[in-house]
């Protein structure tokens, strides 16, 4: 049976570490959706998940008995023999690791017909996005990640154009991913409570994508949302093209210049990178 977080943390005498960002998973009922959410039902024995952050083992546990196989990467060496004692007859393989650095590929391993991949994870939330970003880099090795983030930022990659919550965050992972809010946790569910309410997602990666993430795609985005109350003409101003070209891009691409960032959806945006790559003759 998976031993609660805080006996494990006080039988060792630790604490939780606010430089890491630790925020234990003590609600069970949390625990049992998202470790549903990672491995499907009908997936049961089949598939390999890679979870991030895995900290006392909570979470780990009851993955490992629905993967066929669990690798639990985690930062803080101190937690890490616990972990491994926690999860010693679950054959969990323990690494410690970065999960900002550590190859991922290699730890999720190559496909393999009817055994799924999955990445998962109790976020840290002040490196969310690096781990997002890293999610994103790796959409192609994955049949679905599962990330406990801050509710706030599942606002943002759940929402829709034309939202304060939709942003640059959100269009570069739904370039790459469908987006499931999979449930809300209160700030109880967590050993000790963070000052905020948190969110499981589910990501899919879509194929193929909606966008590719090439130079200019990202740079169209970025500049949009870090003016977002400029119109995307002056916004775009600044990225080089003449004026004459960026209104001939945005003719070509369905695009009104006179518009704001948050009104284009992730296929305007990548129209208007094809289209200025195009009039540029990077094709």
């Amino acid at each position: 049976m998976t031993r609660d977080p805080r006996a494990v943390l006080r039988d060792a005498g630790l604490r939780p570490k606010k430089s890491f960002g630790q925020n234990f998973l003590v609600a069970d009922t949390v625990v049992l959706a998202i470790a549903q959410a990672c491995v499907h039902d009908d997936e049961v024995g089949r598939a390999r998940v890679v979870e991030i952050g895995a900290g006392t083992g909570v979470l780990t546990t009851r993955l490992a008995r629905r993967a066929r196989g669990v690798v639990a990467i985690e930062r803080d060496r101190e937690l890490v023999p616990l972990l491994e004692r926690e999860t010693a007859d679950a054959g969990v393989r323990v690494v410690e690791a970065d999960a900002q650095t550590v190859d991922l590929v290699a730890l999720l391993g190559g496909p393999e017909p009817g055994s799924p991949r999955v990445l998962c994870g109790n976020l840290p939330y002040a490196i969310t996005g690096p781990l997002l970003r890293r999610a994103m880099e790796h959409a192609d090795q994955v049949e679905r990640v599962v990330f406990m983030v801050q509710d706030e930022v599942a606002e943002r990659l759940s929402a829709s154009p034309g939202t304060k919550e939709w942003g640059a965050l959100t269009v570069f992972v739904r370039a790459a991913f469908q987006v499931r809010l999979v449930l809300r946790a209160p700030p109880g569910a967590f050993h000790p409570p963070p000052k905020v309410s948190s969110a499981v997602v589910e990501l899919v990666p879509l194929r193929p994508a909606r966008a590719r993430e090439t130079g200019p795609f990202r740079a169209l985005v970025r500049s949009a949302f870090q003016a977002r109350r400029k119109t995307l003409r002056n916004a775009w101003s600044r990225l080089g093209p003449d004026s004459a070209v960026l209104e001939a891009a945005a003719s070509r691409a369905g695009v009104s210049l006179a518009a704001r960032g948050e009104t284009l959806d992730v296929e305007a945006f990548e129209r208007m990178a094809g289209a200025l790559d195009e009039l540029s003759g990077r094709r």
